[in-house]
This record gives structure tokens, C-alpha cells and sequence, in this order.
């Protein structure tokens, strides 16, 4: 009999899905004896990480207490522990685990390094050391799922994959709390009594929108003007910008009007005629970065909003992996695609687009790259092709987005043609006019298909120019002299950041989407991005308003303190770890190197923090706003205040070296001051609606203290 680990329960019903006479019962599924598994199966699951590192006093008892000659604090040999929330689903995974009649283990957790951690550290804490085969698929459906346990891998073969996971854990423990603990003591030596959570990865971007919200602060506007002439050549009209060699824009307006006295009325020649031919191929496929970036364009969404539309329609069969990395496919989702393309031509939403002129990708390269998909290929629909109308308004979005990128990548190239004009007046003054022809529409039908947005913007950049030879002879018709001033740096939109995060800060202006999707070492990974961002924002690091990334006072008094040149804020320094990072996945690199690498990495930031801490200027960083009190500490009997900024209720008793806290928001529900209140002196409340699950499903439960661990726990 074969045991059967799944990630989350609605992974598991997928994956029973395709065989006959499954069984619920209480954690777990039973399959009785079939085809892929003759002596029958039991098909449990986690709840995401069953296990986390345990916390620094687990380790030695006086780490318990943030003090900053205990730092850095290096365990020797990092140590995993179950959650407490989850222990029953714990047990009932670990009874089946050591059931006699079951002798090999199935990890069918998501095919990546997470997924890896979750089923592998579950085992190693288990001490279950019965065979171990991997469940590797990137797609749902009936056949995906068949296929996957017809060819399933040996467990060693992703053996560098939790080592991958596991290093990653363990870095982000070693950075993450100790740096944490110094900043926060020593911003409290200046009288800032704030936690300052810092990290590997979330420290460096917060710096990034600190850099661009100083660079807007710092900026001055300038006035600039520019001359526009409107010309006439035998009753064929244009205009053009003066210009010089160097802009066309000057820096005064009487220098403007100069310009305007004496070309106009004058006589004008056509100086010269360029014209160029561009050729634009179709954008490539999603990864997920691409998607959540697209998405944040054209909908709005946030990138954890994306993530969690996208991964409802993987569980839905109707879409790939949501945490791709790869733009590309490999041959065997080339073969399918004509079908899913025949299926998706038979909707009333996309037949006007199918046939496509291209029947099959296979033999592209722009697409097709076997050696370019890593874990998981580009994020395209399935060959359970979704009728949008049957989604909700989110869904059909995103998968709008999917569908029309796979579709796009079957159309021709786009062709243009780029005239540019040199006119020049009285043999001295020149005007340049610029226009755009389409040639050949191709991918931009199915792209830019009724995007009011965009249509604008190519009528604006298309200029129709009449057809003119050079030294034609004409007259200026009409000058006239346009003001402007020169604007700051964009603010990054929520999906800017992402791809910001993606190349490691360097910034792309008007970017081609397809050229981000290289794989690049960025901050992060694919499945991480999101709800970093998610993370600083709620850390108070940034505000997000009308889409669009503000740094607050405590972010850019954070950045001060620790310095802009530091390791701990160096995006390409991150990029590199995740590249090693990466390395280890693919067997390439050494994790005990890496990890010894980044233990001397967390002494250097600590010592350099310590040294430099006289000199901070952080008088800006406005202290936090404290409510009355709500109740006592349930460990020291201190008072229990919420603390709006970081909307938290926290102890008044943190200097003494009391760490109790509630969370003023669990589970995207916002606590009131009254069922706090209750909590603490209850220990429990009353049943309470308005929790969302991760997946974003509405439940209701009661909330308990756990007095052991104190931490909040659902009752449900």
C-alpha cells in the first residue's frame, strides 16, 4: 500500500479525482486497489507548512529575551517543530506514515521547492525512512494527473531541491530575526519604540522604493518650451518639433519666441525622408511575474490578488501551475496546444481570433525551450478549456489574459513603418515630424483588441504623414510655442515592483513584458514576490494609494540607519544569494558553503549596525500612536495596548522583555478592541464571521489563546 502527501485538502480531492470508489474519512482519503496502485492507496494531506524552524529560545533560554549582547544568535544545527494549530492533521499523517501495510511514500506536495520543504521535513521529523517517490506534475487534469504517477521520480532525484528550500528557511532565520532584534534595540536606544522587522529579501526592496522616493523628493521641475510648426507643401499638411542637435527643448521662452518670429510664414523644404521598417514578434508566454505585473496594468489587481485568482483556477483544471518562472513549454505542450485552441475557437469570446495562421508551436524557440523550463512551464490554459461565462469576474480576467497570450503566440509578427521627416526653414531651422504605418497588424489583434488604453495611445504614436519626396517645397502655415516642465521619477505601481523585483532593480522603461521574462537573478522567486510585498505593507515599510508605491517615514528611517551601501540592502547582493540558491536546486552549489556565507554575512551587518548606530539620524521616524488600554497580559499582567501604526495590541511590558502580541488583523479579518478584550480575559472569543483562508474563502471560527505557545488559534 502507498501513502499518498498532498500540500493542501484541495489539492488531495484533485488529485483522487481521477480514480474510482475514493473514500473521505477524517484527514485523509482511502483508494482502494486499482490500476496505478494494485494494493490500494491512502491520500492525506498538509495544510501548507505543517513545521516551522523553531524559535530562537527553543534553542537556548536566554535568546528568549532581545537583548543585543546575545547576538547573533547561530545555532548550531537548525531544528523543525509542528505548528501547533496543525498538530492533528500532524498525527493523522504520521499514523498512516507508520502503518505496516503502507511501504513506499508518494510526495505529491506542489512541484517546487516549497512543496519539497513541506512533505520532506514532515518525513525527517516523523523519522520515517520507508521508500520515497515524487509526484513532479505542473497541471491538474485527469490525464496530468495519470501521467504524473505513471512516471513518478525517485525521491533522491529532488533530493538538491529541499536543500534548496531547507537553506532558504534557514538564511532567512539567521538574517531575519537577528538583524531584526539589533535594529529594533538599537532604534529603542533612540527613543523610537518600534519593532523594525528586517530580512534577506524584504529589506532590499523596501530600500529600492525608498531610493525612488528620494529621487522624487529631490527632484526640481524646470520649465521647458517647444516650438511646433505646422507645415504646407502643395496642400499636403503636417507639423514637426523644432529641434537642434543636442533636444527640442529649450530652456526659455524668449529664446522660443526668437524661433517663432523668424520661421514663420516662411518658406520650407523637405531637408529629408527616413524611413524604417520594424518588426515586432509576439510577446512570449506568462510566468508568473509577467502575469501579476500584466494584471496589475490593465485590472489593477495586486500581485498576491493575481496569485490567488490564478491558483483557483489550477485548482479549477483550467490553467498550469500558477508559480511558473519560465515563459517557455516544452514539445509536449506544443502537441496540445491545437486542441486546446480548437476548443477555445468553438467559444463565442475568441472564434472571431481562430483559427490562428500558425496551427502549432513546435520548432519555435521563441516558445518551445526544453532547456529553459525549470521546475514548471509558462502558465497556458489546459486542455479543460473554461467557458469564461461559467467564471467569476475576477477569473475571467485572468484567464482572458492566459488564453489571449497562448493564442497571440500562434498569430505572425507584427510590421511597422517609422517615417521620420527633416524639414528645415530658411536653410537654418529644422523641424522633425515622426509617424507610424501599420503593415501588417499580426499578435496586436489579438492584444490590443478592444483596449481603449492602448488604441489611444498607438493614434497618438501613429501619425498619419503624407506622402512627400525630399526637397519638396513648401511654407510654414503656423507656429506655435508649447510650455511644459519636466516631471519626477514614476512612482512604481504594485506590478512595476514585481518586475522591479525580478531584475534585481534594474529599472526597464516602457519595457517589452517578453524581454522581463528572461530567466534574471531577481528578489525572490516566483512564489515569494507577492506576498513580500504584501508583507512591507503591512509593516508599514510602504502605502499603496490609487496603485501606486509611497515610502513611509519608517521605511526611509530604516534605510538611513542602515545604510544604502550595506550588504543587507544590496539588491544585487540578494540576487546573487538567490542565484546560489537556485545552484543547490540543480545540485550545482553547496549548501553548508552557502550557509557558512551567510552566518559571517549576519555578523558583518550586526557589527556594522552596532558601530554605526551613534550616527543615525532618525529623529523623522514618528513614534507610534497608543489606544487606551484593552486588558491585561496573560504572561506578565501588564497592560495591553493596540498600537495603531503597526495595528497591533502589544504589551506594555516589551522593555522588561515581554514579547506577547495579537495581531490586529487575522486572517484578513480586522479584530475589534471589545473581541481582544474578551480574548484576553476569556481566553477564548465568540464564534466570529469575516475570515478569509488563504485561497480567499470566507469562514467563521472562535479565536483561543494558547497559553503554551501564545499564540492566537482557530476553534472551529
Amino acid at each position: 500500500m502507498k501513502l499518498i502527501i498532498a500540500e493542501k485538502p484541495s489539492q488531495a480531492q484533485a488529485l483522487a479525482g481521477p480514480f474510482s470508489k475514493v473514500k473521505k474519512l477524517k484527514g485523509y482519503y482511502e483508494i482502494p486497489p486499482q490500476e496505478f496502485f494494485p494494493e490500494g492507496a491512502y491520500l492525506t494531506w498538509c495544510v501548507g507548512h505543517l513545521l516551522e524552524l523553531v524559535p530562537p529560545k527553543d534553542y537556548k533560554p536566554e535568546w528568549e529575551k532581545w537583548k543585543l549582547e546575545t547576538l547573533p544568535m547561530m545555532p548550531d544545527r537548525f531544528r523543525y517543530k509542528v505548528s501547533p494549530s496543525k498538530w492533528d492533521q500532524f498525527q493523522t499523517i504520521k499514523k498512516l506514515a507508520f502503518e505496516p501495510g503502507v511501504t513506499e511514500i508518494i510526495g505529491a506536495t506542489d512541484a517546487g521547492r516549497e512543496g519539497e520543504l513541506i512533505y520532506k521535513s514532515l518525513l525527517l521529523n516523523m523519522n520515517c525512512r520507508k521508500p520515497v517517490k515524487r509526484l513532479w506534475i505542473s497541471s491538474l487534469t485527469k490525464k496530468a494527473v495519470l501521467d504524473g504517477f505513471k512516471n513518478l521520480k525517485e525521491g533522491q532525484e529532488t533530493l538538491p531541491v529541499f536543500f534548496e528550500a531547507y537553506s532558504r528557511a534557514c538564511a532567512d532565520w539567521l538574517v531575519g530575526l537577528n538583524t531584526t532584534r539589533a535594529y529594533t534595540l538599537l532604534m529603542q536606544k533612540k527613543g523610537i519604540r518600534e519593532t523594525f522587522p528586517t530580512g534577506r529579501v524584504m529589506t532590499p526592496t523596501v530600500a529600492l522604493v525608498v531610493k525612488r522616493e528620494h529621487e522624487i523628493e529631490k527632484f526640481k521641475p524646470e520649465p521647458f518650451f517647444e516650438v511646433i510648426g505646422s507645415f504646407d507643401v502643395n496642400g499636403k499638411k503636417y507639423s514637426g518639433k523644432w529641434h537642434d542637435k543636442s533636444s527640442s527643448r529649450l530652456k526659455t521662452k524668449d529664446l522660443a519666441e526668437e524661433i517663432k518670429r523668424r520661421t514663420e510664414n516662411q518658406f520650407s523644404s523637405v531637408n529629408s525622408i527616413k524611413k524604417e521598417r520594424k518588426e515586432y514578434h509576439p510577446p512570449m508566454l506568462f510566468n508568473l511575474s509577467a502575469l501579476q505585473a500584466k494584471a496589475n496594468q490593465v485590472y489593477k489587481y495586486s500581485p498576491e490578488r493575481t496569485l490567488n485568482i490564478t491558483s483557483d483556477l489550477y485548482l479549477k483544471k483550467v490553467v498550469s501551475y500558477p508559480r511558473s518562472d519560465s515563459p517557455y513549454i516544452t514539445e509536449e505542450e506544443a502537441k496540445m496546444m491545437p486542441g486546446i485552441l480548437k476548443q477555445l475557437g468553438d467559444l463565442e469570446e475568441y472564434k472571431h481570433l481562430l483559427p490562428s495562421p500558425k496551427r502549432s508551436l513546435i520548432g519555435n524557440p521563441r516558445f518551445v525551450n526544453a532547456a529553459k523550463v525549470s521546475d514548471h512551464y509558462a502558465i497556458i490554459p489546459t486542455e479543460n478549456v473554461a467557458n469564461p461565462a461559467k467564471l467569476s469576474r475576477d477569473e475571467r480576467n485572468i484567464y482572458d489574459l492566459i488564453v489571449r497570450s497562448v493564442i497571440a503566440a500562434h498569430y505572425d509578427k507584427a510590421i511597422m513603418d517609422t517615417t521620420t521627416i527633416v524639414t528645415k526653414v530658411n536653410e537654418r531651422d529644422e523641424f522633425i515630424s515622426k509617424g507610424k504605418v501599420i503593415i501588417q497588424e499580426g499578435w496586436r489583434k489579438v492584444l490590443f483588441e478592444n483596449k481603449k488604453k492602448e488604441a489611444k495611445k498607438e493614434d497618438d504614436e501613429n501619425t498619419l504623414l503624407p506622402d512627400l519626396t525630399e526637397a519638396d517645397k513648401g511654407r510654414v502655415e503656423n507656429v506655435a510655442i508649447r510650455e511644459g516642465k519636466t516631471q519626477p521619477p514614476k512612482r512604481y505601481t504594485l506590478g512595476s515592483l514585481v518586475t522591479l523585483m525580478k531584475t534585481a532593480g534594474k529599472t526597464i522603461e516602457d519595457e517589452e513584458l517578453s524581454k522581463v521574462l528572461e530567466q534574471v537573478q531577481g528578489l525572490g522567486t516566483e512564489a515569494t514576490r507577492s506576498s513580500i510585498i504584501k508583507k512591507i505593507e503591512e509593516l508599514d515599510y510602504i502605502r499603496v494609494e490609487k496603485n501606486q508605491v509611497f515610502a513611509t517615514e519608517k521605511a526611509k528611517g530604516l534605510i538611513a540607519a542602515i545604510g544604502e551601501e550595506s550588504i543587507l540592502t544590496s539588491a544585487e547582493t540578494t540576487a546573487v544569494w538567490e542565484q546560489r540558491l537556485r545552484e543547490i536546486g540543480r545540485g550545482k552549489a553547496d549548501a553548508k558553503q552557502f550557509m557558512e556565507l551567510t552566518r559571517k554575512m549576519t555578523e558583518k551587518v550586526i557589527s556594522d549596525a552596532i558601530a554605526g548606530a551613534a550616527s543615525w539620524k532618525v529623529e523623522n521616524i514618528p513614534l507610534s500612536k497608543t489606544a487606551e488600554p484593552i486588558g491585561k497580559c496573560p504572561y506578565c499582567g501588564k497592560e495591553i495596548i493596540y498600537i495603531k501604526r503597526n495595528d497591533f495590541y502589544g504589551c506594555s511590558g516589551y522593555k522588561e522583555g515581554c514579547k506577547f502580541s495579537i495581531s490586529g488583523k487575522i486572517a484578513r479579518k480586522k479584530l475589534s478592541a471589545a473581541q481582544v478584550k474578551r480574548l484576553l480575559e476569556k481566553g477564548e472569543t465568540t464564534k466570529l464571521k469575516g475570515f478569509k483562508s488563504k485561497q480567499g474563502k470566507p469562514f467563521a471560527a472562535a479565536l483561543t489563546l494558547n497559553k503554551e505557545t501564545g499564540k492566537i488559534e482557530f476553534k472551529m
